[in-house]
């Protein structure tokens, strides 16, 4: 069998339409695409209110985060193990930080129960487990 040639106005017409895909598409795309501009200037007034003051918290909101994950790619573990372990620790220390806000509501419950009971408040939680007893017995 004989070579056939190569038809080289067919692979002429292949790259134009090739590079007029590749090249066309995503220049179409840019110029059908609005900018941010022009998206905020259809928002209705209220939204552009709203969007201008929670605009500053949203900027805040990403640095914390690019912070934290730039924290993160320090280890040497993946970045969703360190995220989870640093979640459990976050939990852990609101859970405590909870907790201890919870005793100081009982202690002002109590004290204030103290007073309306006509008893003495007592002036520190070292002196709350030995002084009351020793009060009530000197008396």
């Amino acid at each position: 069998m004989a070579k056939t040639p190569v038809n080289w106005w067919l692979w002429t017409k292949m790259l134009i339409v090739g590079g007029g895909i590749a090249v066309g598409g995503p220049a179409l795309v840019r110029w059908v695409q609005p900018t941010d501009e022009e998206l905020f200037q259809k928002y209705n007034p209220e939204l552009q209110k709203r969007s201008l003051e929670r605009r500053f918290e949203r900027q805040q909101d990403f640095d914390d985060f690019v912070t934290k994950l730039k924290e993160y790619s320090k280890s040497d573990k993946p970045i969703w193990l360190v995220q989870a372990e640093a979640e459990k620790e976050r939990t852990k220390q609101a859970s405590v930080a909870e907790s201890l806000k919870l005793a100081e509501e009982m202690k002002a419950r109590r004290e204030a129960m103290r007073r309306e009971a006509g008893l003495p408040v007592q002036a520190s939680s070292s002196a709350e487990g030995n002084g009351a007893h020793s009060e009530n017995a000197a008396k």
